[in-house]
């Protein structure tokens, strides 16, 4: 049966939108991955797939999955693209608005200047709720690798992550370490692994390596983690302008009972019909 998407982008983080509230259309692990290969299918880091809302509040519900085809619970970037979506399809309205993520409901609102500000929820440093089976000292792991001894931060963004602070951001073993640490035991979960170059108490260099898709121009949800582990550390203000390869974020976060708020772009790129 032929299916409509949308192709989208925040920060070059991009998706494939499937809008299945009014269609009977269920994606399986091999055909999430089938969606997302760059060679045989249309090409996209994750897969947005639109339902009907649980609640009557909130807008709609939106199912998250990889690039290999495993399932995600948190994507910022995707969010926004959801904000774009409900915009050009008449939708979205003035003033905020309510989504269903899966890892829970996530409130957004249009900026004047066109971008979408998500509110991302309170970064969760509990090890066992990251989760993460190490010990923390000084809110620090580390972790023994081909690499030496890794040290790292680590939370839940209802999502799992590490975090690097690099004076090498551009290091070509990037995509290794963060491949090491994805997978590694000592997440039970798997993690997206973050490596953070700090350029001032305002400014940071990120790249992400994410579980299930490898690295992304951009990750929303490790910026927000970056910048919440920066901060705890005493590395960053409470705002912070978070340089991806793919683009621009704004992160802030009052402290640990305020929630964490991302503000970046949203890009339709084009739609398609694609058969089952």
């Amino acid at each position: 049966m032929p299916i409509k998407f949308h192709k989208m982008h925040g920060a070059g983080n991009d998706f494939v939108l499937i809008d299945a509230r009014s269609a009977d259309f269920n994606l399986s692990p091999q055909g999430a991955a089938k969606i997302a290969d760059r060679h045989f299918g249309i090409g996209c880091d994750q897969i947005l797939v639109l339902r009907e809302a649980r609640q009557a509040a909130n807008r709609l519900r939106y199912e998250i999955w990889n690039s290999d085809g495993s399932a995600a619970a948190q994507c910022g970037n995707g969010a926004r693209c959801v904000g774009l979506y409900l915009e050009l399809m008449g939708e979205g309205g003035a003033g905020s608005f309510t989504v269903e993520s899966p890892s829970g409901v996530v409130a957004m609102s249009r900026c004047d200047d066109g971008e979408y500000e998500i509110a991302m929820g309170l970064p969760n440093f509990e090890p066992s709720k990251v989760p993460v089976n190490l010990d923390p000292e000084d809110g620090i792991y580390r972790l023994d690798s081909p690499w030496g001894c890794l040290e790292f931060g680590a939370v839940s963004m209802g999502n799992p992550h590490a975090l690097l602070i690099r004076d090498d951001i551009e290091n070509n073993q990037i995509p290794q370490i963060g491949l090491y640490i994805s997978t590694h035991e000592a997440f039970p979960e798997g993690c997206n692994a973050g490596f953070a170059q700090v350029q001032g108490a305002g400014k940071i260099q990120l790249r992400v390596i994410e579980r299930g898709a490898g690295e992304t121009l951009a990750c929303g949800s490790g910026a927000c983690a970056a910048v919440a582990i920066l901060r705890r550390l005493d590395k960053v203000r409470d705002e912070v302008d978070v340089f991806l390869p793919g683009g621009h974020l704004v992160i802030k976060w009052r402290g640990d009972r305020e929630p964490l708020t991302m503000k970046g772009p949203a890009e339709h790129i084009f739609r398609g019909i694609m058969n089952e």
